[in-house]
C-alpha cells in the first residue's frame, strides 16, 4: 500500500498530500466539532476519521466526548476505541493507522474528513512525522522529580544551554515540550531544533481544507463549563471508577485525558466533588487555550468564527463556501 502522507521527499506531490486532498475540521474542546462534522460529512460525502489522541482508548467515553452510537450510525467513524487504556499510544502509531484508513475510505469513492482537537496529530498529518527516539520514561520521571525541586524556569534555562533555538521558541511554562526537547538532546546528543525544520514548514491556508471552529473566549468558557457539568451528570465518576476496577491503573498517555486524573484524586479522597468539578473546568479551559495556540501556529488553518444561534448545518455550509472560494482562485 503506497503512502499518502507527506514526507521529506514527497511533500510537493499532490497525490500523496493529505493537507490538500482531505478535509479537516478541528477546534478546541467544546467548540462544537462533533455536531458540525456530521452535517459537513453529509454535505461532502465523507467518512470521519477521529483526530483525538484520547478517543483511541476503549472505555474513555464520557470524558473524551466520543460520538454516540447514533452519530456513528449516521456517519461512519474511524480510529475510535483502538486500544485498552493501559496501553501507551503515540502519534506514529496514529499516523500509520490514519494512512491505512484514508486509503480504505478513498477506495470506496468517499471523501475523508478528519475531526478532532489533537494539534500534534493534525500537524503530523499535514507536514509528516517528526522523526525521533521513543520516550524515555525513566528520564522523564527524573525530570519531573527535579521539577518539584527547581521549578519550570530552571528547566527552561537548562534547555537554553543545550538548545537555545528551541528554548526561545517555547514558552517557559510549556512543560511537556521542554521535557521532550531535553529528552531528545539526552538521547541523541543533538538539539531537537535540528530535526524540526521540515516539521515547521507549512503551506498557505488557501491551498488546504483545514478549518478551525472558534468561539469568543467568554462563550467558549461557558460551553466548557456546561460540558464538564454534563459529563459529571452523565456518569464520569462511575466511568472512571469502573476503569480503575477493571484495569487497576491507566497508562501515562491515557492519564493525559482531561478529567480522569482529577476524578482519581477525588476517589482517593484528596478533594471533594464540587472542588473536583471546578478543577476539571479549570484544566479544560487551560487545555483549550493550548489547543488554540497550536492551531494559530499552523499556516494551513483557516478560522470559522461561530455565532450564537447558528445551527451545525449553517456552520457546515460556511465551511463548504470557504473551501469553494479558494478553489475558484
Amino acid at each position: 500500500m503506497t503512502s499518502s502522507l507527506p514526507t521529506s521527499t514527497d511533500r510537493d506531490n499532490p497525490t500523496s498530500d493529505l493537507a490538500t486532498n482531505c478535509w479537516f475540521l478541528v477546534g478546541s474542546t467544546a467548540s462544537g466539532k462533533t455536531e458540525v462534522s456530521l452535517s459537513l460529512a453529509e454535505k461532502i460525502g465523507a467518512e470521519i476519521i477521529s483526530l483525538d489522541s484520547m478517543a483511541v482508548y476503549r472505555g474513555l467515553d464520557i470524558g473524551t466526548a466520543k460520538p454516540s452510537q447514533e452519530d456513528q450510525q449516521r456517519i461512519p467513524h474511524h480510529l475510535l476505541d483502538l486500544v485498552e487504556p493501559t496501553v501507551e499510544f503515540n502519534v506514529t502509531e496514529y499516523v500509520n493507522l490514519a494512512h491505512e484508513k484514508v486509503s480504505d475510505i478513498r477506495s470506496r469513492g468517499r471523501e475523508v474528513l478528519f475531526t478532532g482537537g489533537t494539534p500534534l496529530y493534525l500537524k503530523s498529518l499535514l507536514r509528516g512525522l517528526l522523526s525521533g527516539p521513543p520516550a524515555d520514561w525513566e528520564f522523564r520521571n527524573q525530570v519531573e522529580q527535579e521539577l518539584q525541586q527547581v521549578g519550570l524556569d530552571a528547566l527552561h534555562a537548562r534547555l537554553h544551554q543545550v538548545d537555545p533555538l528551541t528554548a526561545t521558541r517555547l514558552h517557559r511554562h510549556d512543560k511537556r515540550r521542554i521535557i521532550r526537547a531535553l529528552e531528545y538532546y539526552k538521547i541523541t546528543g543533538q538539539p531537537i531544533s535540528h530535526q524540526q525544520t521540515q516539521f515547521e514548514e507549512g503551506r498557505p491556508a488557501e491551498r488546504c481544507r483545514v478549518f478551525v471552529l472558534a468561539w469568543p473566549r467568554p462563550q467558549l468558557h461557558e460551553r466548557i463549563n456546561s460540558r464538564v457539568e454534563r459529563m459529571f451528570a452523565d456518569g464520569l465518576v462511575a466511568e472512571t471508577s469502573d476503569l480503575l476496577a477493571r484495569h487497576g491503573s491507566l497508562s501515562r498517555t491515557a492519564m493525559q485525558a482531561v478529567g480522569y486524573r482529577e476524578i482519581i484524586a477525588y476517589l482517593e479522597s484528596t478533594c471533594d466533588l464540587p472542588e473536583t468539578i471546578e478543577r476539571c473546568k479549570a484544566r479544560t479551559r487551560q487545555f483549550a487555550r493550548r489547543q488554540e495556540t497550536w492551531f494559530r501556529s499552523l499556516s494551513e488553518c483557516r478560522w470559522i468564527n461561530q455565532q450564537t444561534g447558528e445551527t451545525p448545518l449553517q456552520v457546515a455550509e460556511r465551511v463548504c463556501a470557504a473551501a469553494e472560494a479558494y478553489q475558484t482562485h
